[in-house]
């Protein structure tokens, strides 16, 4: 059985772990070994992981498929771009399944917990990036409404790639 609950700084390295190597497994197909190196060393280290759970405006959930850790989400408060101006929103900065567990409603089950999470802190939107190759990332963000509404760059290691800014009003 599927569950969420929200992470402490106890589930810290777990996070981490699970953040590299979801991160590996869905994106070395596409780059370099020498800027997935140069990126996950210098940028997406263990330690730096870490340090985000514990970060003020960041809130952590943990998904579970009984005792197994198969996924997890990190929102993020204060950090809109400008193109969203005033909007009361808030980021959705990662949604990340275990490999095995795509598919089997992960992500459904954080996606909905973070619109939850937004509406009682009485946000109007949620936002976040995705890389435009990652179709199916895309794909299943439009079918819970998000549309575009901007881009920036995401430097993974040497390698400037384009990330599309998506948003979804919530009610």
């Amino acid at each position: 059985m599927l569950t969420i609950r929200i992470a402490t700084p106890a589930d810290a390295e777990l996070i981490a772990e699970m953040s590299r190597q979801t991160f590996y497994d869905t994106f070395a197909v596409y780059n370099t070994k020498e800027n997935m190196d140069l990126f996950m060393n210098n940028t997406f280290t263990t330690e730096a992981l870490i340090k985000e759970v514990g970060e003020p405006g960041n809130i952590f959930l943990l998904a579970h498929d009984d005792n197994e850790p198969v996924g997890y989400a990190r929102m993020r408060e204060n950090n809109n771009p400008p193109e969203l101006s005033d909007l009361p929103a808030m980021e959705i900065a990662r949604i990340y399944s275990v490999t095995t567990s795509i598919g089997k409603g992960v992500g459904k089950l954080l996606m909905r917990q973070c619109i939850d999470i937004a509406k009682a802190k009485n946000k109007k939107a949620v936002w976040l990036g995705v890389w435009e190759q990652n179709q199916r990332a895309i794909d299943f963000y439009t079918k819970w409404g998000f549309e575009k509404f901007g881009d920036h760059v995401f430097l993974l290691g040497n390698d400037p790639q384009n990330d599309w800014l998506m948003k979804k009003t919530i009610v």
